[in-house]
Formats: C-alpha cells, structure tokens, sequence
C-alpha cells in the first residue's frame, strides 16, 4: 500500500515533532506562596511547571479570590499550600471554583506542607474570635526556620514521586542537592547568630517566631494584642515598658505592613522598626531561599549592632 504525499508529509512531522518533545509530561503545580513555589521548582526541576498565587510582597492571610486564580487552580496537578489555616479566608474559595476534583483536599493533588512541620504557638484552651485572627493549630510561618524548609522540601518530593513514580529519582537527587544547599548556608547564618543567642526583640506579628527560636532570639512581646486587630493604647505603652526593661532594641516588622505604630513604639522605647521581608520576592535581591535568609540575617545583625553589646543585655 502506498500513502499519499500529503500524509507522508503529515506522518513526518508528527514523528519529528515526538522525538524533539521531551520523554516525560510536566506536572503543573500550583503553590499558595513563593517561598513553596521555589521549594518545589528546586525540587521538581524540568519535570515541572509551577504557578504561584501570592506574591512575595503580599499579606498570606488576606487575599482576594480572583477569578484568574481559579483557571489556573482548574490546570493543576498539585496544589502545595502551607495550611495551619493560613491561607483559610481564600483558598477554599479558589478550590471550589477551580472545579478540579483532584485537588481537594484528601486527595493526591491537594498538600499542606505544614504536615511535615513541627508547630509552635498552638494556643492552649477556648479558641474564639475575640482572641483575634489566631491559628488554632499553630503558627503557620514555618518556613522562617530553615531546618523546616527542608521537611517540607521532602514532603513535596514525595508527593511529586506518588504523582509521577517514573521521575521519582530525579526528585530524589534534586532533594539531595536543596537539603546540601541549605546545610551549607546554615553553618553561616548559626555562626552569624551565634554571639546573639539570648538577645531579646519584639515583633509587628508573630511570622518571625520560627527564626527567632531557631536561632536563639527571645521574643518579649508583640505590637499585635491580638492577631489582626488593632492594638490598644494601654497594650503599646505595657510593649514600651517590656522592652525597656528587656533591653529589647529591634521590632521586626514585615514589609507589607503599616510600620507607623511600630514607628511610635520604637521611639518611646529607646529602639528601631526592621522592615524585612518574609518571603522569596518580598524585597530585592530575594530571589532565592539563601537570598532571603542572608537578608533577613544580615539586617538583623546589623541592626543590634556589635555582638558583645547585644549579649550583654540582659
């Protein structure tokens, strides 16, 4: 039998077409933050394609539910969310109107990184909405501790690995390389920390408390009385009050709040606002994992000045 030019031409460029494609079919992940995106774009490497929702410039708590989200929701393999209800007042929305069963919750598609975490800050009794905009079941800003990073980093490699089991090797060893590229940038930033173990801060919110506890920094209050609401008169002026008496000389304060409260707090309290960012592509020059910690490392020292000043507080 012979075929006709025209599908001679057709079957030629179908071949071609097929051997210049590569051999796998990406996984399209969808992640809540660019701090997952990045863990699983290292992860995932050209296995993938990932697609972030919020910026690194925006508030995780409060984001509006726009329709673009859904559609690209609706495309995805999958959705990597921190969870601890951080992103509760939108993501659910985003999932029902995506209408793509698999990446509900329960199913393979659907992964709160936080589930291979540790968390801190679980609240102990009543949780009601008079306490604020708590987390009833921890402090969902893990990935401040980079130890942290890395078991989420394994979390979504195995989920990646359940997904697609052919590439399961290639993001094996592309854990590998993330888990030694954060155990070198450790010894730096432990070492960097190191002469400041002990030094008491205050914070804006309580994002920074993976960080402060990993590397040995003692929170003594909050500008925040209670997640969400505004602080009142009487709870700033007992702030001043802690801070003096601790020594406390920075507020960290997250770059996509109003730092203009603690502003007046930091004057009255002999101490300075450190506008940092909280998450890759928050600030400049924040484009990776180790970009962001050596930021938020470097203005933290910086700001609390020579080591020995600082370990003498008390």
């Amino acid at each position: 039998m012979m075929l006709h030019r025209s599908s001679l031409f057709v079957f030629a460029l179908v071949a071609s077409t097929l051997c210049a494609s590569p051999a796998w079919a990406e996984l399209r992940v969808v992640t809540t933050t660019t701090d997952l995106g990045w863990i699983a774009h290292v992860v995932g490497g050209d296995r993938i394609h990932v697609d972030t929702i919020c910026a690194g410039n925006q508030d995780p708590h409060f984001l509006q539910a726009r329709p673009s989200y859904m559609v690209t929701l609706s495309r995805a393999d999958l959705l990597v969310a921190v969870g601890l209800e951080l992103e509760v007042g939108w993501l659910p929305a985003l999932i029902q109107g995506a209408r793509r069963p698999a990446i509900n919750p329960g199913r393979p598609g659907y992964l709160e990184a936080a589930t291979a975490i540790q968390p801190i800050d679980v609240p102990v009794g009543g949780v009601d909405r008079s306490r604020g905009d708590i987390h009833p079941f921890g402090n969902p800003h893990f990935w401040l501790d980079p130890l942290n990073v890395k078991l989420a980093a394994r979390a979504i490699a195995d989920r990646l690995a359940q997904l697609d089991p052919a590439d399961a090797p290639v993001f094996r060893a592309n854990l590998a390389t993330l888990n030694g590229r954060i155990d070198r940038r450790m010894q730096r930033w432990q070492a960097t920390l190191a002469p400041y173990r002990g030094t008491k801060i205050a914070s804006y919110h309580a994002t920074f408390n993976y960080f402060a506890r990993r590397f040995g920094l003692q929170q003594v209050g909050y500008l925040e009385d209670r997640p969400g609401i505004p602080p009142s008169p009487g709870h700033l002026v007992d702030l001043v009050r802690q801070m003096r008496a601790a020594h406390a000389r920075v507020i960290l304060h997250e770059n996509f709040y109003d730092p203009a409260t603690s502003r007046v707090v930091a004057e009255r309290a002999d101490a300075q606002v450190l506008l940092l960012p909280v998450s890759i592509g928050g600030a400049p020059a924040t484009s990776s994992y180790e970009r962001l910690l050596d930021l938020i490392v470097g203005q933290v020292v910086a700001a609390l000045g020579p080591a020995q000043t600082a370990a003498a507080h008390p």
